[in-house]
């Protein structure tokens, strides 16, 4: 049975167009897993707090170490990492905003990454401890940045794959919903996206 994450960052909910692009690949997920379980983690209703003095302390103080107010701070840095470590697919719903991501979706990202959790030191250096794991990006963006003069200022996809590969997530697919800002290409682009998605 495929377990699937359904990461969802965007706070205009179901208007959103990463909303509905990422929903569209769950349900081509679950047309092509008809026994699969779908958990959803909608990070503008579930909101994690920034990291603060305590929580980074006890990323690096170990378990055993660790006193009752560090282990209570770090319970929803734990759900998130198990949500991720329970899932076999992650579909991540990434609006763009200022030529980069959400900071909810950066909240999210900044609880997951921890040392001998998600990632360890090796003599070689860094090694991702997540390498049983696909994702989809579902990309939303006002303008056009997949191509052409503004392909340098996306900073999205660039920066999740760079994120995703340092915790061992290197099987990811893009699917891009754009020129969401623009009336007269809006809905063409949005049925492209859409039509695009192969499963």
């Amino acid at each position: 049975m495929m377990k699937i994450l359904n990461i969802i960052s965007s706070p205009i909910h179901e208007a959103s167009a990463s909303t509905k692009l990422g929903n569209a690949i769950v349900h081509k997920l679950q047309g092509k897993y008809p026994n699969s379980t779908v958990t959803v983690r909608n990070l503008t209703k579930q909101t994690l707090p920034h990291l603060e003095e305590i929580q980074m302390r006890s990323f690096f103080t170990a378990d055993e170490n660790r006193t009752p107010e560090q282990k209570e701070a770090l319970k929803l840095s734990d759900e998130v990492v198990n949500e991720v470590m329970n899932a076999d697919i992650i579909v991540i719903n990434v609006p763009m905003y200022n030529f980069g991501i959400s900071s909810t979706l950066k909240v999210w990202i900044d609880h997951l990454i921890r040392k001998d959790v998600t990632f360890k030191h090796s003599a070689s250096g860094a090694q991702g401890m997540l390498n049983d794991k696909k994702v989809y990006l579902a990309i939303s963006s006002g303008g056009i940045y997949s191509e052409g003069p503004r392909k340098h200022l996306d900073y999205t996809e660039n920066y999740l794959r760079s994120v995703l590969d340092f915790i061992g997530i290197t099987d990811v697919t893009v699917f891009r919903i754009e020129a969401q800002s623009k009336p007269d290409l809006k809905e063409e682009f949005a049925a492209k996206a859409m039509e695009s998605i192969s499963i």
